[in-house]
């Protein structure tokens, strides 16, 4: 139980880790993932990432920053619905809704597992389906954008390209269903966040030094490890839901 504990840490610090990074990139370069707004609500908006961020590091502080990281990334998501309805065939708005989502979904599981007046389970269920519907949507945007998303892969790395961009919309989508149906939804959680860990690693990172100045590879360097974050917090609680079953078999 010692050990479900000390690791259900660890999702929650990449994920306000990450958060702190899009705060000083967003401050850094006046705008959030094309966000183009007065410059008083875009240091609002990294004021309050960089400090969510820190503050959901440290357990006293955890439910304040998740509160304060999961409005930010609300009021994102809600940016994109005016796209997608002025163009809802584009899927990209789409696409950026659920990845902010995801986000929200991340921050409102940190709040609500230190919030006494949810269940574990029900924590367990809602979060699965949250994160599992914004997985279903990573798998759409790199089906219908199947060539970017190869593009984006290291041309070092065998077989093709091509390859590991339909092998990771198919893992996303096996994700999606394992996470929707509860099948295997532990396994799916911590695979996903090893997937995303990776793109993070192998695709970003190379990008990054490639090209420092480029906003777009930070922002998204960052976004992808706090939707890794987001995916280990999910692991985190379905490990500890499965350890107090097995305890209280027990």
């Amino acid at each position: 139980m010692t050990a479900a504990t000390t690791s259900s840490n660890l999702g929650r610090r990449v994920f306000g880790a990450a958060a702190f990074a899009i705060g000083l990139i967003t401050l850094a370069w006046h705008e959030y993932n094309g966000w183009h707004q007065p410059s008083f609500l875009v240091y609002a908006a990294a004021a309050d990432l960089i400090f969510g961020g820190a503050a959901i590091q440290f357990r006293r502080t955890a439910k304040a920053g998740a509160l304060i990281l999961g409005a930010v990334y609300l009021a994102f998501a809600l940016r994109c619905v005016t796209q997608i309805v002025a163009a809802p065939k584009i899927y990209n708005s789409w696409g950026n809704f659920f990845e902010q989502f995801s986000l929200v979904t991340g921050a409102a599981i940190v709040y609500a597992r230190l919030s006494s007046a949810w269940s574990r389970e029900t924590l367990n269920r809602i979060g699965r389906i949250l994160l599992g519907i914004c997985t279903a949507s990573f798998t759409l945007e790199q089906a219908f954008y199947l060539h970017a998303t190869a593009s984006l892969v290291p041309k070092w790395l065998p077989p093709s390209q091509m390859f590991w961009a339909v092998t990771t919309t198919v893992l996303f989508a096996l994700a999606a269903v394992a996470l929707l149906t509860n099948r295997m939804a532990l396994l799916a959680a911590r695979l996903l966040t090893m997937m995303l860990v990776l793109f993070g690693l192998i695709v970003w990172v190379p990008l990054v030094l490639s090209d420092p100045h480029s906003h777009t590879n930070w922002s998204e360097i960052a976004e992808t490890f706090a939707i890794a974050g987001t995916a280990w917090i999910l692991a985190d609680l379905l490990g500890e839901v499965r350890a107090s079953g097995r305890n209280n078999k027990s």
